[in-house]
């Protein structure tokens, strides 16, 4: 008796290397047989590793590029190929086009995880009319949504969907809390990373984009590192602004801002941070959160879609405005200021993200599982 096929899809294989490995997994152990789908870029060879087909499908992350022409066609050769009984899409592009294909080629099940609609409080027109209109054409292929914040709760049963027919909210893509549960050398990581023990650490996690707002939280320092000479910003990330970035701290002369890259280590170093800042203009349920709150630190954060689900304003960190630099600035140097207040703060969010941990979302998601594989005609 062959297996039953499972497609995951996304954009970029980075995405599924990143956060659903352990889905995956759960779904080789009731006995699938899983492929991956999206564009190589690197990552692919991470899954791959842990035995999963892995096919190059060329997305590009715009939906303007014309390049998603030949993965559209890709997509249809691969779909004609296999015979899916559930295809579980990510992000935009990949879930639009995954959605129209699937159910061109007849697919099984067609589950999509919305990490974050495009659309959302704030966002541009722009975005309002092609990325909302899309998911409402989207809608009538898609047997299922998946959405893990409340904003995009309600903009999913604006679209139309019903909460535990079609819609069902999971606590992200978790976190595994037993990554915090090692005690960390803390002594000997501050040591290698360059930092004393009286120095106080805060870290921003997150790819250097204009979206993740790095310039933002930049802005903030100049009020605070004049006034605080063991304290340190650390911007753990790579990418496209990171020139600009560089070249505004040189220019401004913004003292002890650290840019230590892409790490595969965040959980480690985390762990010897002190504080975890987030500015973004927008998030889905951001991942870093949740490790920092794992890892017992306090947060402070932009007050957006995502931050507002897991920061507790006054409990477990600080949500301030976006643009607001000085409120920024004064809920950072009330941590920096008061060890206790860290401490206490980091309690709170220990506890808070037991709800997000991995083993209870991959529960949450064996139930969505077996209902798309089992108990659904």
């Amino acid at each position: 008796m062959s297996k039953r096929k499972v497609l995951f899809l996304a954009t970029v294989y980075s995405h599924l290397a990143s956060f659903h490995l352990p889905f995956m997994g759960l779904l080789e152990e009731k006995g699938c047989e899983v492929h991956a789908a999206g564009a190589f870029d690197g990552r692919e060879r991470d899954v791959a590793a842990k035995g999963f087909k892995c096919w190059d499908i060329p997305f590009a992350r715009s939906p303007y590029s014309f390049k998603n022409i030949l993965a559209l066609r890709k997509l249809h050769d691969l779909l004609g190929k296999n015979c899916y009984e559930l295809i579980h899409l990510h992000t935009p592009v990949a879930a639009f086009l995954g959605r129209y294909v699937g159910r061109r080629t007849k697919q099984g099940k067609l589950l999509y995880t919305a990490h974050g609609f495009h659309f959302y409080e704030g966002a541009p027109w722009r975005n309002w009319l092609v990325y909302y209109t899309a998911e409402r054409i989207a809608a009538r292929w898609t047997d299922g949504l998946i959405v893990m914040n409340d904003e995009d709760l309600k903009n999913a049963q604006r679209l139309g969907f019903k909460k535990g027919e079609d819609l069902f909210y999971v606590h992200g893509v978790g976190v595994d809390l037993r990554e915090y549960m090692l005690p960390a050398d803390r002594e000997l990581i501050r040591r290698e990373l360059g930092f004393r023990e009286d120095d106080v650490l805060v870290s921003c996690v997150g790819e250097l984009i204009p979206r993740k707002n790095q310039s933002f939280l930049l802005e903030a320092w100049k009020h605070i590192y004049p006034h605080f000479s063991n304290a340190h910003l650390l911007l753990i990330g790579g990418g496209e602004q990171l020139s600009v970035l560089k070249q505004k701290v040189e220019q401004e002369q913004i003292l002890r801002v650290h840019f230590l890259g892409y790490r595969r280590d965040v959980p480690r170093i985390l762990q010897v941070t002190d504080v975890l800042s987030l500015v973004s203009k927008h998030e889905g349920l951001p991942r870093c959160i949740m490790e920092a709150m794992a890892a017992g630190k306090p947060v402070v954060a932009s007050r957006v879609r995502g931050n507002r689900d897991l920061v507790e304003d006054g409990v477990n960190g600080f949500l301030v405005e976006l643009g607001d630099d000085r409120a920024l600035a004064q809920a950072l140097v009330k941590l920096i200021e008061d060890k206790e207040l860290r401490q206490k703060m980091g309690d709170e969010g220990r506890e808070k993200i037991k709800a997000y941990a991995l083993e209870q979302v991959l529960k949450e998601m064996d139930s969505i599982y077996t209902l798309f594989l089992e108990g659904r005609n």
